[in-house]
């Protein structure tokens, strides 16, 4: 790796150093960065558990437990300057003993990992929010056999490197991931560079899954869904645009569970959710920046009183940690799938979205004024 000179208009090499060099520890440091950005980790992972244990008659633990956006489990495993020649059996091991786990057993274990180390939060509401939305009875979380297994370290051992290529011949979802630190100065810097398979041959890989996922799905199912939420929508935008509120004139009916709309400030949206078990109305933050996301919910939360006061009633506001949005949300049970409830669950969302637009609308354009960088 190297650094670009802008000025010398040279590269300087970045020197490779181990971890233990640097002093840097498996679980105090790499398993914490990995937890805190699992993104870099090539894709949108949501950790559920960090050192789960809650195996039945045994006393072993796995480092980082998540989950994928497709609901499947993954193992990571972290070693640090060295693979050890047990990786893989370890993580298989630990994969077959996820392989039981249920939904509501997924849905505990998460918040049971918010409690612990977020300080609290909704783990059903947290998963809705990761799965675009989707209401938790609906998700298949933990398919089948589909667990995956990320092995993570700083050198791969030629016997774990052959064994991960066989295992993958045979489907097994497994991937490698080469973490190398660099040093320049008083600097420290991480490459995370997945090797096992190669991202060309991952992409085909999953393409061919989704492609067989896909075709043993209860398609007749999902498109009663789909029909089922045009309908709704059709409805409820027509509801909206003939009420003062304009904010949904230019929104059309599609297959989705909400439907949202500009705030004025870019990747901010109002929105409003249909869900099989109730309605919501919420403004959410949703910028590429999850700094800037929690510091605007900050901002707005710090006026939290005049919002509610304005709004007529008290707001759910969830910073949501771990995740990079945040969202500020009202919630009314409804069913539904029974039509005969769509009338009073549309007049519902028409007269608070309105609320919370008139409770939001001097606030946001507060923070425009005041921060001029939001507005990109």
């Amino acid at each position: 790796m190297y650094r670009i000179d802008r000025a010398s208009n040279r590269i300087e090499p970045l020197t490779v150093r181990s971890f233990s060099e640097l002093g840097f520890s498996e679980r105090q440091h790499l398993q914490e960065w990995l937890a805190h950005t699992p993104e870099a980790l090539g894709e949108d992972l949501l950790i559920i558990q960090k050192e789960f244990d809650g195996f039945d008659d045994t006393r072993e633990r796995l480092d980082l437990l998540a989950l994928d956006k497709d609901g499947r489990l993954v193992v990571i495993e972290n070693k640090l300057d060295d693979s050890g020649r047990d990786v893989v059996w370890q993580a298989l091991k630990y994969a077959s003993y996820c392989s039981g786990l249920k939904k509501d057993q997924i849905v505990d274990i998460f918040q049971q990992h918010l409690n612990r180390h977020h300080g609290g939060g909704n783990a059903r509401q947290t998963l809705r929010e990761f799965f675009n939305g989707q209401e938790i009875e609906e998700l298949k979380l933990n398919p089948g056999n589909e667990q995956r297994v990320i092995l993570v370290a700083a050198n791969f051992r030629k016997e774990v490197t052959s064994t991960a290529l066989w295992l993958l011949g045979y489907n097994v979802r497994l991937q490698c991931f080469k973490v190398t630190p660099f040093e320049r100065g008083t600097e420290f810097f991480l490459n995370v560079d997945q090797i096992i398979p190669t991202p060309e041959v991952a992409t085909y890989m999953i393409g061919l899954a989704e492609k067989e996922a896909s075709l043993q799905s209860d398609e007749a199912e999902v498109k009663q869904r789909h029909k089922l939420r045009v309908a709704f929508w059709t409805q409820a935008l027509e509801a909206v645009r003939k009420s003062p509120c304009r904010l949904f004139d230019a929104v059309s009916p599609s297959e989705r569970g909400k439907a949202g709309t500009g705030s004025g400030i870019s990747l901010v949206w109002y929105e409003m959710v249909f869900g099989f078990k109730e309605a919501r109305v919420q403004l959410y933050l949703d910028r590429r920046d999850s700094d800037e996301n929690k510091a605007m919910f900050d901002k707005l939360h710090s006026q939290r009183e005049q919002i509610e006061a304005r709004f007529g009633a008290p707001l759910e506001w969830n910073r949501m940690e771990g995740l990079k949005g945040a969202q500020v949300q009202f919630v009314k049970e409804f069913n539904g799938r029974d039509q005969d409830e769509w009338p009073d669950m549309i007049a519902w969302l028409v007269e608070h979205i309105g609320k919370l637009e008139g409770a939001l609308r001097e606030p946001l354009q507060e923070i425009r004024r005041q921060q001029p960088a939001v507005r990109a």
